[in-house]
């Protein structure tokens, strides 16, 4: 039997469980996976090092059983979201376990925040390599305990299983929102105005910074954004009722107002010279203006896009929403800004 509860029903050999992974070349492995031969077997790593990021949900029942229960707070709606990150896709594979761990739990965060959800609880799928070394386990464990408490959620079960191939983890990350409104992609209306938090571009640049292909005045500024993304779940609860369309910003700016344009039926203008930029993304695109596709399309922002009818405390207006169809990008120069691509894809 597994020892907490569990996402996959197969199993290909006893004691694992299938899960999503991506096979990647095992020279590519980075030297923090070795191990000592002697390494605790799973059930002893998910009690060692994942049972006590559940002690304080009871319906978890310590990770021992197949699943875990959940009583929806009262006048709440449910809101679930998962995301999976893969080692050399989202994230760099010799980047410290902690932030790896902390950065899973907020991607999936930033989509309850643009909802103006609330977090609960989560649950957790983790493929280790065969060679995983128990302490860049105990350093995920720890990633994970620490944005739990800051964040006020905790661990209701999930799955371990084996991969010959690179890292992967997924969550679902299960939060509650009152009334059971949240703001949809399709909400959006003629003549609202597109609305950004924070600043926009960094992660992209500060991970042009970690390939060695770009210095900035604060490259640790924007090495920080890549690596450790800040899902702005306050931010979202007081927006959340007064926007009419919201998403948060992952895959690019302009693939992700496209996503709010297409379901919205409508298209959308965005003009660079309004983007919020943070001092070290202003300096580099100051000296290389052709860094400016990267911002408008590199992704992993991680801050909300909403439309409104006006502008709204704590964001910036960098477009409208229009009659037809597509996003019209207006470069700094007045000129349409052309794009290789407009943001992200697998596939």
């Amino acid at each position: 039997m597994p020892a907490w509860p569990r996402i996959s029903t197969t199993r290909p050999r006893r004691g694992w469980s299938t899960a999503c992974c991506t096979a990647w070349p095992s020279a590519c492995a980075p030297r923090t996976w070795r191990v000592n031969p002697r390494r605790a077997g799973e059930f002893e790593l998910i009690a060692r090092h994942f049972a006590p990021l559940a002690a304080a949900a009871p319906g978890a029942a310590g990770l021992v059983d197949d699943v875990a229960l959940l009583t929806p707070p009262p006048g709440e709606s449910l809101v679930f979201k998962t995301d999976a990150i893969v080692a050399g896709r989202h994230y760099l594979p010799d980047d410290p376990p902690d932030l790896v761990a902390r950065k899973l739990l907020r991607v999936n965060l930033s989509d309850l925040a643009a909802k103006g959800a609330r977090p609960l609880g989560y649950l957790l799928a983790c493929c280790f390599p065969d060679d995983v070394a128990e302490d860049w386990i105990a350093g995920f464990a720890r990633g994970l305990g620490q944005d739990q408490r800051e964040f006020e959620m905790t661990l209701w079960g999930g799955d371990t299983t084996a991969t010959p191939g690179p890292a992967s983890f997924a969550a679902t990350v299960i939060g509650a929102v009152a009334g059971g409104r949240v703001p949809r992609r399709s909400g959006a209306k003629p003549g609202d105005l597109v609305l950004v938090t924070g600043t926009l571009g960094d992660a992209a640049l500060g991970l042009e910074v970690l390939k060695g292909k770009l210095r900035t005045p604060d490259d640790a500024l924007l090495i920080e954004r890549y690596r450790l993304p800040r899902p702005r779940l306050k931010e979202g609860r007081e927006l959340a009722p007064w926007l009419n369309a919201a998403i948060d910003i992952s895959d690019g700016l302009a693939a992700d107002l496209g996503h709010v344009a297409l379901q919205s039926g409508l298209g959308a203008e965005i003009d660079c010279a309004r983007i919020p930029l943070s001092p070290p993304a202003r300096a580099a695109l100051e000296r290389d203006p052709a860094l400016w596709p990267l911002v408008v399309a590199g992704g992993d922002d991680y801050e909300i896009l909403g439309t409104a009818p006006a502008l709204l405390p704590g964001t910036t207006a960098i477009g409208r929403m229009v009659a037809g169809r597509g996003v019209a990008i207006r470069g700094p120069d007045g000129n349409p800004l052309a794009l290789g691509k407009t943001g992200y894809r697998h596939f």
